[in-house]
C-alpha cells in the first residue's frame, strides 16, 4: 500500500478550538492508496480513528466518465465552493479544495447541522434519558415559552424533531428563543414550519435530559467516537457546528452504515433511525427529523408557507437523504449507491437557508461523472 503524505499551512481558530496559540503550524493530510489487488473496493471501507489515513479510489477504477471531472470542478469553483468530497464505499474517489479552502479549514454546518442534533437526540434516547413522546416541559423545565400551561403540555420533544411545534414564526427574528419570542401560533403537529427557534430549543432539551452541557454529551456519545473535529459556536442565539469537510464526511458514512460506525454500533435503536430518514409527518413529506429527503411526491421549503409538488431535488437518487445548511452547505447520503457527497462554502447564489437551486444544478454535473 502506498501513502501520499501532504502538508497544509494554516491558521487555527482559538475562539472555536481548544488551542489557544495564534501560531502558524503543519498539517498533515495522509492518503492511503489502497493495493487493487488486496482490496475489495465493494467493501464499505471506514477511515482509522484519530488518523488522518484515508483510502482512496479513482474515477477510473469506477468506470465513471473522467470526461465530466473538469466541468464539475470548474462548476464548484464558479459557485463559491471551499470543499468538495465524494465517497464510494467510504472510499475518496474526490477531494478538492477551492477559492482558499484547505482541508484544514473549520467550516460552519449551519443547518446541515440539524442532522447532528437529531443523531444525537437519538443516543439520548437510546440511553432512556430522553423520550421524544414527551413534552418539551420535562426536559426544560416550566414556563420555558410564553405560552399556557396546557398549550405548553401539547408540545413534544418530537415537534421539535419535526418542524411542527406550534409555536409563532411570524416574529421579528425566527432563531430568538427568549421566553417572549415563543409564543402560541396554532395546534401542534397541525402545521410545518422550519422555524428556527424551535429547533435550537433541542440542545437544551438534551442538555436537561442527560444533566450534562450539550457539547460535552455530543462529543462523547458521537463526534469522538467516528473521529470527527470540530465544535459547536454559539452566534447570536443559533448553535452552529464547526468542522472539516473530512468531518461531515465522517458523519454522513456513519448514516450511511444506517448509526454504525465500521462494526461499532453507535445509534443501536434501529426504529429511531428509520424515522429520523423518513417521512415523519404528513405535512412535508420531504422531511424526516431533520433530515431533507429526496424522492416524495411534495415537499416544503424554510421560510415560506407554501407546499410545492414534485421531488426535492429531482436530479438527485430517490433515495437521498440529505442535511442542507445556509449558504449551500450540503451532506447527501446516498445508500443505494454507497455514496457521500459533501459540499462547503460560500453561498452558491441561492441565499437560501437550506435547499436551493443549486442542488439540482450539481446533482446534474455528479450525474454526468457517476454515470
Amino acid at each position: 500500500m502506498k501513502t501520499l503524505v501532504i502538508s497544509f499551512l494554516f491558521l487555527l481558530i482559538p475562539l472555536m478550538f481548544s488551542c489557544s496559540s495564534d501560531n502558524e503550524i503543519i498539517e498533515e493530510v495522509v492518503i492511503e492508496e489502497p493495493d487493487p489487488d488486496t482490496t475489495d473496493q465493494n467493501t464499505l471501507y471506514f477511515p482509522p480513528i484519530n488518523s488522518s489515513l484515508w483510502e482512496t479510489t479513482s474515477i477510473e477504477n469506477l468506470n465513471w466518465n473522467g470526461n465530466a471531472e473538469q466541468p464539475l470542478y470548474d462548476f464548484l469553483e464558479e459557485k463559491n465552493t471551499k470543499a468538495f468530497i465524494i465517497l464510494k464505499n467510504g472510499r475518496i474517489v474526490i477531494e478538492k479544495y477551492f477559492n482558499g479552502g484547505t482541508p484544514s479549514d473549520n467550516n460552519p454546518w449551519y443547518s446541515a447541522g440539524k442532522t447532528l442534533t437529531a443523531f444525537t437526540t437519538g443516543l439520548a434516547q437510546q440511553e432512556g434519558l430522553l423520550d421524544i413522546n414527551q413534552t418539551s416541559a420535562s426536559y426544560l423545565g416550566d414556563g420555558w415559552a410564553n405560552i399556557t400551561t396546557d398549550q405548553q403540555n401539547a408540545i413534544t420533544v418530537k415537534n421539535h424533531l419535526t418542524m411542527t411545534s406550534g409555536l409563532n414564526y411570524n416574529v421579528a427574528n425566527q432563531n430568538c428563543t427568549d421566553f417572549d419570542c415563543l409564543t402560541y401560533f396554532n395546534e401542534p403537529g397541525s402545521f410545518w414550519y422550519y422555524h428556527n427557534a424551535a429547533y435550537t430549543l433541542l440542545t437544551d432539551i438534551v442538555a436537561g435530559a442527560v444533566n450534562m452541557d450539550y457539547s460535552t454529551y455530543f462529543d462523547s456519545r458521537l463526534k469522538n467516537r467516528i473521529g470527527m473535529n470540530g465544535a459547536w459556536v454559539r452566534l447570536g442565539y443559533a448553535n452552529i457546528y464547526y468542522s472539516t469537510a473530512r468531518s461531515m464526511a465522517r458523519f454522513g458514512l456513519l448514516n450511511l452504515h444506517k448509526g454504525t460506525w465500521n462494526t461499532t454500533a453507535i445509534l443501536t435503536d434501529e426504529n429511531y433511525f428509520t424515522e429520523m430518514t423518513t417521512t415523519s409527518q404528513d405535512l412535508n413529506k420531504s422531511y424526516g427529523y431533520l433530515w431533507w429527503l429526496n424522492g416524495k411526491s411534495s415537499f416544503r421549503t424554510p421560510a415560506l408557507e407554501t407546499e410545492f409538488s414534485g421531488e426535492l431535488i429531482p436530479d438527485a437518487p430517490d433515495d437521498l437523504i440529505a442535511g442542507l445548511g445556509k449558504n449551500d452547505q450540503k451532506l447527501y447520503v446516498v445508500p443505494s449507491q454507497n455514496l457521500v457527497i459533501v459540499r462547503m462554502g460560500d453561498d452558491a447564489g441561492q441565499t437560501l437557508l437550506g435547499p436551493s437551486g443549486f442542488d439540482n444544478e450539481l446533482w446534474i454535473k455528479i450525474n454526468k461523472l457517476i454515470n
